[in-house]
C-alpha cells in the first residue's frame, strides 16, 4: 500500500472554495478501484492549513488517480487557491487499518 500525505496551504479568503472543490475531489477518488482512502483534514490552529490523506492499494493505482478528469479538475480550480505550492510525502504502510 502507498499512503500520500498532501499539505496545502491556501489564501485565507480562498478557504470555503477550496473546501467545496476538495470535498468534490474527495468523494470521487474514493469511488476509484485502487483508492483504500482519501481523507481531508484542517488544522485546527491555522485555518488555511489543510492536508490530504491519501491511501492507494499500490503505486499504479496513485498513477490512475492522477489521470482521472477529478483529479484534473481539482487541481485547475485550487491552483489559483494556493498560498503556496503544495507539498506530498509518501509512506509505506507498517500498520494500517485498510
Amino acid at each position: 500500500m502507498l499512503i500520500v500525505h498532501v499539505s496545502v496551504h491556501v489564501l485565507p479568503e480562498a478557504v470555503e472554495a477550496f473546501i467545496d472543490a476538495t470535498r468534490a475531489n474527495a468523494h470521487a477518488s474514493r469511488l476509484e478501484p485502487g483508492v483504500v482512502r482519501f481523507d481531508v483534514v484542517q488544522s485546527l490552529d491555522d485555518p488555511t492549513r489543510f492536508a490530504l490523506v491519501e491511501a492507494y492499494r499500490d503505486d499504479a493505482a496513485a498513477a490512475a488517480h492522477k489521470e482521472t478528469a477529478h483529479y484534473a479538475t481539482w487541481r485547475d480550480t485550487v491552483a489559483p487557491m494556493m498560498a503556496e505550492p503544495r507539498t506530498s510525502q509518501r509512506f509505506a504502510d507498517v500498520d494500517y487499518p485498510g
